[in-house]
């Protein structure tokens, strides 16, 4: 029996499901005594080893992340991990699968296992019900003594944070592929409620428009922040009645899925489309052909965030660390041949 089904038969949110069962925050009365009921009924039992460390905080660090299977994530996770065991610290990572009620409901269990401390280090939602259920976690854990340190943009989070240069990268790598001397772009984008996506497309615009170009709405195609969502997006592109000589995936697992779409569709690339993606994940150095991308440091920030997370706290103020992208040029990207018109599929 799991959490989840409990939370289903009390119809609620596994979130709601996990604060009313471990008692770690202010849940209204009647959604308590639904979960309850509910647990009661299917003869749900909470982890009872769980319950017992509830009692003092342990040398456990919670790691929370979109999705492990990620590379962007596992490097960061590596570097956390090899942090960690120089301290003798245990990490606990736990995959939302980009489900923002899951990440929640993971804080709420940390929480109630008194983690030492607590790393988020996906992007941030740009929702304000999650959020203020967010806050509603991880505040009083802070006023209890816990520590809280993330990456990438949390915009109402007041807690210490890693930060990529986002907007920045993307902007210089724009002027890169500009200097090149592509004028006609495209973007594969993810999801629009990720700070990560909103920063890296702003800046690209940003880059762009220094030499006067705009990139309109029908040059930026949305798709899941995975591979197979570039592959999906770079299909749909491919379809469009105009072809760009020069496409940016927002992030290197999206540009993988694409460069695959464009051998699929005999896109030879850089001849036909030039192609670059952001993060510099370790395979993308082994592609055919390499590929071009705006590198972070990720070990070294999963280093750094859980160094924030340990350090003594100076005052009230939130302590930022910004890490600079670096634009790396490789084989994927070329200036650009006579530009393509018409379908191939």
């Amino acid at each position: 029996m799991t959490l989840d089904v409990v939370a289903r038969r009390a119809g609620v949110s596994l979130a709601t499901a996990s604060r009313a069962l471990n008692g770690t925050t202010r849940v209204r009365e009647d959604l308590r005594r639904r979960v309850r009921a509910a647990a009661d009924l299917l003869g749900y039992i909470p982890n009872a080893h769980a319950q017992a460390l509830a009692s003092a905080s342990n040398n456990t660090v919670g790691l929370i992340c979109h999705d492990v299977g990620d590379p962007y994530f596992a490097a960061i996770a590596d570097g956390v991990m090899r942090a960690a065991a120089e301290q003798d610290l245990l990490v606990m990572l736990a995959s939302t699968f980009r489900e923002p009620a899951r990440e929640i409901a993971y804080v709420s269990t940390l929480r109630a296992q008194r983690a030492r401390a607590i790393l988020l280090i996906g992007s941030g939602f740009q929702d304000r019900a999650w959020e203020r259920a967010l806050a509603a976690e991880l505040e009083p854990y802070v006023r209890a003594g816990g520590r809280v340190a993330v990456v990438s943009r949390h915009r109402s989070l007041r807690v210490d944070a890693v930060l990529p240069e986002n907007r920045a990268g993307a902007a210089a790598l724009a002027g890169a592929l500009l200097a090149l001397g592509h004028r006609e772009f495209a973007v594969l984008s993810g999801p629009p409620e990720l700070t990560t996506v909103t920063d890296r497309l702003a800046g690209f615009r940003e880059g762009l428009a220094q030499a006067g170009i705009t990139l309109g709405p029908d040059r930026v195609v949305r798709g899941a922040f995975t591979r197979e969502g570039g592959h999906t997006a770079a299909r749909e592109l491919l379809a469009r009645s105009t072809r760009p000589t020069c496409v940016f995936a927002v992030t290197d697992v999206m540009a993988v899925g694409a460069l695959a779409a464009f051998r699929e569709a005999g896109v030879r690339v850089p001849r036909d489309i030039s192609l670059a993606g952001f993060d510099d994940i370790p395979l993308v150095r082994e592609l055919t052909p390499p590929l071009t991308t705006v590198a972070l440091p990720l070990t070294a920030m999963g280093q750094e965030v859980i160094a924030l997370a340990l350090r003594e706290p100076r005052g009230p103020r939130s302590r930022m660390l910004r890490v600079g992208g670096e634009v790396v040029l490789r084989a994927s990207t070329a200036p650009p041949s006579t530009p393509l018109t018409g379908r191939t599929s």
